[in-house]
């Protein structure tokens, strides 16, 4: 009979199965093997921890057991005769202490921080938080709600239950890789090609249609929004929306139950796989900053109450409180060791079980984050730098948080690739043609070398992006002055001010002809400078046929048509900048000078003014001096097929002459952002007449 967690007895036994053994300490979780079920669970502050059991639809608890032993702040304990698929959950008795950081309460069942797959949701309620809530001592009162039946449950998984085949991963060089950032179910909601009881899922998203598509682009590694186990939050379903993309995450070993399909777990391995087969990396986001149980007046769902002075990051002196570096309410606390192993452990397990070939790592500088300050020598990333796994893996940081100094660019060790946000806004404000920006664009176009080129690290460190998911699609960068965010009930007050877009002339959508042709080619412009830029190319996936959120710049509760990528009924110009980018990315694959492996290869590097000279400082220093000429020659390379190119950037809204430097056999036009159907091949005189707002692209012939 179920009893109440603080009256329960130690252990609930079933007759059909072997008394609880002593188990290993050694491997945290729940580890099945032929005879049995293992259970490990870190808490160093816990003064008993029950496993909890039930029935297979999980409403009903069906046995409590406590475990046995307590090693090295693990506990655990072994059940013969257990099988995998058996779902369970912990209640872990301790004192309830908020002023010195201990939030224990056995009435909240807490949800495995290692578990493999989770079974249901969060129904919120009283029962999900370890105080009153209408209490006016807040959370240094005390409630004894059961929260078992408004719980997910952890599900216990053989490892060994997949088979992966003859899979293997594709190991793209780093200098080779064009990152697709998407979203499992927004890219799939509405392809026409895909079942309906597909779409959304990772099987849709693994669909040969789908793969097919991404690897006509010339992808080589697509980058998941997170896809670890979130709940929706309270204050979004109250209002009628999700938590869209999945910034907060719960289960760091277990993907996101909304996105199975008919497979469920099998489904996201075969969705790896057929990413593999097509030559495809698969780069997971991941949160690891902080989880979804927010401040001290946030629910108590899983770290909170196995151990929440250890899992958490508290002010020195007053652990009742977080520190908030991430924003979210809680940061967690990488700096114990038992959870910067957690961390370890789960990326390996995607590493090696799940077959992931790399990691974008969501404010990236708390991983780095010891109680003094950011830290490139911090534990996280000593170990990450000497892990046999880990290091080989695609490490890429977002190197910033609201922490102090938590804005690190160009600061993270060698070894990782960082977000730069630098390239982002400098190359925006370029294009709007904005004085005193010539010279930083130029940094940006060359790799950010000015960041980067330290300590051995390559002009592959830096992603350079236009845009993101957080933020304007490309076509919204170049439709709108101002956010317009209202459909996420906040007035408008949440996303980014400061854009740097620009609407041309009309607020949205126009039927205004010349605007919509200005825009077309600032598409153009934006992506073919991001191709042609050394560092690595990140593309925000629908940007290559003008998705747009209708302005909304920050869509994380849309789960909706307004981020859903719309694939039927699309105009020509949307087909047009299809090809176009298809056009781009083969041209960056087939020539190297385009895509630099190094600071160090002799490449020649000039940048030359309309009237044909070399820049000089006092070109530089003229703030609206913007339109400017970059050649790049690798003479010391005859095998490539073209070492020596020109290219032209006019930012202005008018015509610019410009004069060419000096070449044997004169300039030959490969493309211009002003004919979307320009044809490699023309020879071009002394002279390039550079359209309003136009990028052209030379090679020597």
């Amino acid at each position: 009979m179920f009893q109440s967690a603080v009256s329960a007895p130690g252990h609930i036994m079933s007759k059909s199965r072997g008394s609880i053994q002593a188990g290993d300490y050694t491997t945290i979780g729940a580890n099945p093997d032929e005879d049995g079920i293992n259970f490990a669970l870190f808490s160093g502050n816990a003064e008993r921890v029950e496993l909890c059991l039930f029935s297979e639809d999980g409403t009903h608890e069906i046995e409590r057991i406590t475990l046995p032993e307590y090693t090295n702040e693990i506990w655990h304990g072994y059940i013969p005769g257990l099988k995998a698929g058996i779902l369970y959950g912990y209640r872990v008795y301790g004192p309830y202490d908020p002023e010195n950081g201990h939030r224990f309460n056995p009435n909240k069942l807490l949800i495995d921080p290692y578990a493999r797959e989770f079974v249901g949701h969060i129904n919120w309620g009283q029962a999900q938080f370890a105080y009153r809530l209408n209490d006016e001592r807040k959370d240094l009162s005390f409630d004894e709600t059961d929260s078992a039946t408004g719980m997910p449950k952890g599900r216990v998984v053989d490892p060994a239950a997949f088979d992966w085949e003859a899979d293997k991963n594709p190991s793209i060089p780093w200098p080779n890789t064009i990152f697709y950032e998407t979203h499992v179910k927004g890219f799939t909601q509405l392809h026409p090609a895909i079942p309906r009881d597909l779409r959304g899922t990772f099987e849709g998203l693994g669909h040969h249609e789908i793969v097919a598509y991404i690897k006509s682009l010339g992808i080589t590694s697509i980058e998941l929004l997170p896809i670890h186990w979130f709940p929706d939050d309270a204050h979004l379903l109250e209002k009628g929306l999700k938590n869209y993309w999945g910034y907060n995450s719960l289960g760091f070993f277990a993907p996101a139950a909304r996105y199975f399909g008919p497979q469920k777990m099998a489904g996201f391995c075969n969705m790896v796989r057929a990413f593999h087969e097509a030559g495809i990396e698969v780069i997971l986001d991941v949160v690891y900053n902080h989880t979804a149980e927010g401040n001290e007046l946030g629910p108590t769902l899983s770290f909170k109450g196995i151990d929440n002075f250890s899992y958490y990051r508290t002010l020195p002196g007053q652990a009742r409180f977080y520190i908030n570096d991430t924003g979210t309410g809680n940061t967690l606390n990488t700096s114990h060791p038992r959870v910067l192993q957690m961390v370890t452990d789960s990326l390996r397990y995607w590493a090696q079980n799940m077959h992931i070939d790399g990691f974008r790592f969501d404010l990236g500088t708390i991983l780095g984050r010891e109680p003094k300050g950011f830290d490139q020598r911090s534990g996280f990333f000593d170990v990450i730098g000497q892990d046999p796994v880990l290091s080989k893996l695609k490490l890429v940081g977002e190197p910033w948080d609201i922490g102090p100094g938590g804005y690190q660019v160009g600061g993270f060790p060698p070894g990782w690739a960082e977000w730069n946000d630098k390239y982002r806004d400098t190359i925006r404000e370029y294009w709007k043609d904005e004085d005193g920006t010539t010279q930083d664009f130029a940094a940006r176009v060359l790799g950010s070398g000015d960041i980067y080129d330290l300590r051995g690290r390559r002009p592959w460190a830096g992603v350079n992006f236009i845009t993101a998911h957080d933020g304007f699609t490309l076509n919204d960068l170049v439709s709108y002055n101002e956010k317009h965010n209202e459909a996420n009930g906040e007035d408008n007050q949440d996303g980014h001010d400061d854009n740097r877009s620009f609407n041309y002339g009309a607020e949205g959508p126009t039927d205004d002809e010349a605007i919509n042709a200005v825009r077309e080619r600032q598409k153009r412009n934006f992506l073919t400078t991001l191709f042609l830029s050394h560092g690595t190319p990140m593309l925000l996936a629908g940007d290559e046929h003008g998705h747009s959120q209708m302005g909304n710049n920050n869509g994380y509760c849309q789960d909706s048509d307004l981020s859903f990528l719309h694939w039927e009924n699309l105009p020509e110009s949307a087909r047009q900048l299809e090809q176009f980018t298809k056009r781009l990315i083969d041209l960056r694959r087939q020539h190297p000078i385009f895509r630099r492996e190094s600071w160090r290869d002799g490449m020649e590097v000039s940048w030359f003014n309309p009237i044909g000279g070399i820049q000089t400082e006092e070109h530089w220093s003229d703030p609206g001096s913007t339109t400017i000429g970059l050649r790049l020659s690798r003479a010391g390379c005859p095998d490539e097929e073209i070492n020596d190119v020109l290219v032209l950037f006019n930012p202005h809204d008018g015509d610019v002459h410009f004069k060419l430097p000096h070449t044997r056999d004169g300039w030959i036009l490969m493309l211009t952002t002003a004919d979307p159907n320009s044809v490699d091949g023309r020879m071009v005189g002394g002279e390039c007449c550079l359209s309003p707002r136009s990028l052209v692209l030379l090679r020597a012939g």
